[in-house]
């Protein structure tokens, strides 16, 4: 079992998010913490460091009173940009943001929640257009890194 994150940080654009584990709702989406401040991390599949798969962390851009969460710092990353996953009981979790895509939440790949092949570290928060009445935003951004060699 590889060690859960604790703490998702990438120094360049300010982000730094407590990280608990999360699941699926009953309609089978994965969970987000209701509180914009914490990233989820998707517990069903690999744990960021691990030597293979795509490790899932989400988290809001912002709360219901429009205050911004923590992954609205997302919008700001640049490819290259180092992110850090503290682990419980494990060395940080290293990585380099290697591309930022905005896609339909309806089409969202399923290569994101993949289990094998190719270590990587997905973030993932909502972006625009933001519709109330369809049930809010209708795009997510996806940020995609890849480890740091030791």
């Amino acid at each position: 079992m590889d060690a859960p994150p604790e703490r998702v940080q990438v120094p360049d654009v300010g982000l730094d998010a407590r990280v608990r584990p999360v699941g699926v709702t009953e309609r089978g989406a994965m969970t987000v913490p209701e509180d914009p401040s914490v990233a989820g991390w998707y517990r069903y599949g690999p744990a960021p460091g691990s030597p293979q798969g795509s490790a899932v962390l989400v988290g809001h851009v912002d709360g219901d009173t429009g205050a911004l969460g923590e992954f609205a710092a997302l919008y700001e990353v640049r490819r290259g940009d180092r992110v850090e996953v503290r682990r419980a009981e494990a060395a940080p979790a290293v990585y380099r943001v290697v591309s930022r895509a905005t896609v339909p939440k309806d089409e969202l790949p399923a290569a994101v929640f993949r289990r094998t092949g190719t270590p990587a570290l997905t973030l993932i928060t909502c972006a625009p257009p933001f519709v109330p009445e369809r049930g809010g935003y209708l795009a997510n951004l996806v940020v995609t890194a890849e480890p740091v060699p030791d």
